[in-house]
């Protein structure tokens, strides 16, 4: 093994190239450096790397909107997407105190304000790396609860569903949000299966191009494209006897999902290339933060593939349906995390625990252990009050908290009106947020879709009901 290979690597995303080969320069001794200058070629690479980096640094005011830090959150989230487990630093001279905050509930793992000198961010990734090894709960000791902290009811019931689903060889859908680990449920099946030593692969269908989804699964013969230059087993060919696991199942592309459905029910495939037929006992687990039964209706995935997919089903719950074991999972990954690092562990004010408990997590999980790490590190032994903790919150979602505690009331003065309708008022308020992200995206439908959480077909049936009904509406009043 090379000395570059051996260095820990990392992507700089930043438009500014003098930025970009200072950065590459400083840090050639310490880290394998890959550079881009936009989210979509940020993308593009890790696409082509064999393997993904495991910090990333990046500019929030990217390309084709460098005034704003959208393109910069987007790339937050998409990076995660694509790797769960790559720690992300901001590096932005759009340091406003809400664009770091934010940044830091998308899951990243902190903001570094322009100009910061090359051995301060150095320091700041090197710290990152002692705390990436390991993933807490993925531990022989954690065996007991799977890898999943907590005990209230949601979580209980969690690990029931898993003991009963594990040694069932049929497939499993589990849905819930960026960040709710979906990952960790997949491997606790695993573990439980019967066949805890058998291979467990994964699959992360958004992080690999669409062109080669399909060799990865299905493998592929000798010449079947360029490039080719012998055969290469697939992933349902390397889990014949074990499992594969399914990321992001709804970005898989509509002509693959045709395959994978006849794999599903009678276990064929063929290799690229090849015309024989083969088989495969694979037990399928997928998994997604999509809701893919609106994808159905919206024609862009398989209602027969869903269907096959959701014979067994996993609801993982968003942390801020899980009440007190926000504190549990506190004081988990403080004592990890205080003992990795060799620090004392932080404590929370009566104040600040109560802003805890109150907080909604808008990040899961992932953003709950990033917050944690950032207080381990800024405030080791030391007591942290309400103001200290909040400066680590999104205040996007702490504004909403705000609204919503005031919004019962309201509500009830509406109902009482005699005269409310909830169709209608549901109609208003999709037809404001996709006008606000038609301007945010300036018009662009794809980036739209992406801001809204659907994908552009149903965006697109979506503006056209409304138009339809603007019209009704205006003949109405003719």
């Amino acid at each position: 093994m090379n000395k570059l290979s051996a260095l820990p690597s990392l992507i700089i995303v930043d438009d500014d190239p003098l930025i970009r080969e200072g950065l590459a320069v400083s840090f050639r001794d310490d880290f394998q450096v890959h550079q881009a200058e936009s989210r979509v070629a940020a993308i593009d690479l890790l696409r082509k790397l064999s393997c993904t980096p495991q910090l990333a640094l990046i500019d929030l005011g990217l390309p084709p909107v460098p005034h704003r830090p959208d393109e910069g959150f987007h790339l937050i989230a998409e990076l995660l997407a694509h790797s769960p487990t790559i720690r992300i630093f901001v590096l932005s001279g759009q340091d406003e105190q809400s664009n770091a905050r934010h940044a830091r509930a998308l899951g990243a793992v902190d903001f570094i304000a322009k100009p910061c000198a090359p051995e301060n961010i150095k320091k700041y990734l090197q710290d990152a790396l002692k705390v990436q090894d390991r993933i807490p709960g993925d531990s022989d000791q954690d065996d007991r609860l799977l890898g999943l902290i907590g005990q209230t009811p949601e979580m209980q019931a969690l690990r029931s569903q898993i003991e009963m689903y594990a040694t069932i060889p049929f497939p499993v859908l589990i849905e819930g949000e960026s960040g709710s680990g979906k990952e960790l449920v997949a491997a606790a099946i695993q573990k439980l299966s019967g066949k805890p030593d058998s291979t467990f692969k994964i699959l992360n269908c958004a992080a690999i191009p669409p062109t080669l989804i399909e060799p990865t699964l299905f493998g592929y013969c000798k010449g079947a494209f360029t490039g080719a230059t012998s055969a290469q087993s697939g992933f349902f060919e390397d889990t014949s006897s074990g499992t594969l696991f399914l990321d992001e199942i709804g970005e898989l592309p509509l002509e693959l999902q045709t395959k994978l459905l006849r794999v599903l029910e009678n276990g064929e495939y063929q290799r690229v290339g090849e015309t024989a037929t083969r088989k495969s006992g694979a037990r399928i687990i997928a998994a997604t933060n999509r809701n893919l039964r609106e994808e159905v209706r919206a024609g862009s995935f398989r209602g027969d593939l869903y269907h096959r997919l959701n014979v067994f089903s996993i609801n993982v719950p968003p942390l801020r349906e899980l009440g007190t074991d926000k504190l549990t999972l506190l004081n988990h990954f403080r004592a990890h995390y205080s003992h990795q690092i060799g620090q004392p562990p932080f404590e929370l004010l009566p104040d600040a625990l109560q802003c805890w408990e109150q907080y909604s997590f808008p990040g899961n999980t992932r953003e709950l252990r990033n917050i944690v790490i950032r207080l381990t590190t800024k405030f080791p032994g030391m007591a942290i009050n309400k103001i200290q903790l909040q400066e680590e919150f999104d205040p996007l979602a702490t504004r909403a908290q705000v609204q919503t505690s005031g919004a019962s009331a309201s509500i009830i003065q509406q109902l009482q009106k005699g005269d409310f309708n909830l169709d209608g008022q549901l109609r208003e308020l999709e037809g404001q947020y996709i006008s606000a992200a038609l301007e945010i995206a300036a018009g662009n439908i794809s980036e739209a879709a992406k801001l809204l959480g659907i994908n552009r077909t149903t965006l697109h049936s979506r503006i056209g009901a409304h138009e339809k009904l603007n019209v009704q509406d205006t003949k109405t009043c003719i």
